[in-house]
């Protein structure tokens, strides 16, 4: 597959360049963010133990046109320490993706695998810098197993399927 992002498309012999599967970027954007740092400064003051830290991973697409679908990765999460909120934050992190030439079968695949694994960098140094700049150390995700999320949603998918009767 042949990826770019907004550039010409790059051939590599095996056919015309209008007849290999491609994928480009052609936006990223906040689309929705906020982050609550409720009890400060209380909350920023030293000698607290370690804050149990929770995050939670969505991926969800909407086709735009025939070739272009949008995809929202939204990441939440928040920092507790003996019951009290020290943080917590909310992003949704849009693209705009322009596929062409996949087969059907292989779509669902690249919406929600590759196009959030493109997305996730730029999430993920949002939160850092915003966390830091809330007065606590930057929040440093650790890399999301997107095929993993894909395998779970279609089991849920497969699961809500079968549980609706006939």
């Amino acid at each position: 597959m042949t990826t770019t992002n907004g550039g010409q498309p790059q051939t590599t012999g095996q056919g015309t360049e209008q007849d290999l599967p491609q994928l480009n970027v052609v936006a990223q954007y906040i689309k929705d963010f906020s982050f609550e740092n409720p009890n400060a400064p209380r909350s920023l003051t030293g000698g607290q133990e370690q804050p149990q830290i929770s995050i939670q991973i969505n991926v969800n697409a909407v086709p735009i046109s025939d070739n272009d679908i949008e995809v929202v990765l939204t990441l939440a999460g928040k920092a507790e320490t003996a019951g009290n909120l020290m943080f917590s934050f909310e992003l949704e992190f849009g693209g705009v993706f322009r596929i062409r030439n996949v087969p059907r079968e292989s779509l669902d695949a690249i919406v929600l695998i590759e196009c959030p694994r493109l997305l996730f960098p730029f999430a993920r140094e949002i939160i850092a810098t915003t966390v830091r700049n809330g007065g606590f150390p930057p929040l440093l995700l650790d890399p999301v197993d997107f095929v993993q999320l894909y395998r779970q949603k279609m089991a849920q998918m497969s699961a809500q399927t079968s549980a609706v009767p006939s």
